[in-house]
């Protein structure tokens, strides 16, 4: 049985279906801990800010609602960095790319925290988006490096389930530190993050032998994309998934000056509301995985989009007309995230059923469209913004009819054709 290298190893040349069942219990730890912060850094630079972007909408004079764009910013970074990192990673191995995405996180970090403009912040957050997406991207395949199929689907779950915690540090985190320091130094503190990260990748082995990786051009990934773009299942669960995701954006955008600015609630206040509604996610996650066998994925992700619809209508209701007050955005938002649980999961395993042996190139396809439906939503939150909920209200409607949409019209369509 092939042994697992010490860190100083160059590779570690285990087939996918060959693989020892049983990597070390302290390699496997090991490995859980730097993979779990390499695919937290995308929950970790969404959300850490959001507390302080009302103060740094005062601090850089970025008045019209600008601030929203350096969230729409990051994703740009983000959704071309879903499509990028992956065919690198197959071909040069998985550590360089690694190392070299910490260095471009450290980079963006940096120029955000010494940012005189929102323009200078902009351009900031796309390089550190860029390389922020190398983690998640590469973790996920390293883990299939590493471990057989059913211990890979074990460690996956586990990351994902770590991943869910995320979320709930990052606003908690951010409201703490611009109590103690400013919102400068919620970007200092990723650039420091960044580092450790990255000196903990010596402990962390190359997972792919240099006779597994692949010599196809780069060039030849991006027809592999058109021709996924042309199968009209996967488009339409990438797309009732990314109105969804474009949804989730317009929220995160949206919340910081509606709760804080808005309705006068604190930092810290903020960062607890926020935090219930990850809780809902995690929630609904473990009911889905508890339902799906005995419901099936399709009638799950179904319920999932017309609770988002209903929700998105209610939430633009009461944004425009002020019914409920707080809790008037809250009880609905609550139940549109927390449908998370229902719909990305289920979208993406609809997706990718057809696409066994393409399953990478059409994972990073439906990721690049989630993520980027979220560049518009958070724009427009900025643009339209007059200062009330409305704004987000109303983007965050038309998400949620765009997702029960883009869900039910194919199987109408497939039900016409039998």
């Amino acid at each position: 049985m092939t042994k697992s290298p010490s860190p100083g190893t160059a590779s570690v040349p285990l087939d996918a279906e060959t693989a020892p069942a049983d990597v070390s219990r302290s390699t496997s730890l090991r490995v859980l801990l730097i993979l779990s912060a390499l695919m937290s850094f995308a929950s970790v630079s969404t959300d850490v800010y959001l507390p302080a972007m009302p103060t740094i909408a005062e601090d850089l004079h970025a008045a019209g609602g600008r601030v929203e764009l350096t969230l729409s910013a990051f994703l740009i970074g983000f959704s071309l960095g879903q499509l990028i990192w992956g065919p690198i990673g197959d071909r040069y191995g998985r550590r360089p790319p690694i190392v070299v995405g910490l260095a471009l996180f450290i980079l963006g970090s940096a120029g955000c925290a010494l940012s005189q403009d929102i323009g200078q912040m902009m351009g900031w957050r796309v390089v550190q988006a860029i390389g922020a997406c190398s983690g998640p991207v590469l973790a996920r395949a390293m883990v299939r490096d590493l471990y057989t199929r059913e211990h890979s689907a074990r460690m996956l779950s586990t990351l994902i389930l770590i991943m869910g915690v995320a979320p709930l540090v990052g606003p908690l985190m951010g409201a703490q530190i611009l109590v103690v320091w400013s919102w400068r130094g919620i970007f200092w503190t990723l650039v420091l993050l960044g580092g450790l990260t990255l000196f903990a990748l010596r402990a962390l082995p190359e997972t792919l032998a240099p006779e597994r990786r692949s010599h196809r051009p780069l060039s030849g990934v991006f027809g592999v994309y058109l021709s996924l773009a042309r199968d009209p299942k996967l488009i339409g669960y990438a797309l009732s998934g990314g109105f969804f995701y474009a949804g989730i954006y317009a929220f995160i955008a949206g919340t910081p000056f509606a709760y804080i600015d808005y309705y006068g609630v604190s930092p810290q206040g903020y960062s607890l509301l926020f935090s219930v509604n990850i809780v809902g996610m995690m929630l609904a996650n473990y009911l889905n995985s508890r339902l799906v066998m005995r419901l099936g994925s399709e009638r799950l992700f179904r319920l999932g989009t017309w609770i988002v619809a209903l929700s998105g209508v209610v939430l633009a209701l009461n944004a425009r007309l002020g019914w409920g007050g707080l809790a008037g955005l809250a009880v609905p938002i609550f139940f549109f995230l927390s449908m998370n649980g229902f719909i990305v999961a289920n979208s993406v395993a609809g997706a990718l059923a057809a696409f066994p042996d393409r399953a990478g190139a059409a994972s990073s396809l439906v990721g690049a469209m989630h993520y980027g439906s979220g560049i518009l939503s958070a724009a427009l939150v900025g643009w339209c913004s007059d200062g009330s909920p409305w704004a987000m209200g109303w983007v965050m409607g038309v998400s949620g009819v765009g997702c029960v949409m883009t869900a039910v019209f194919p199987l109408y369509l497939r039900r016409r054709r039998t």
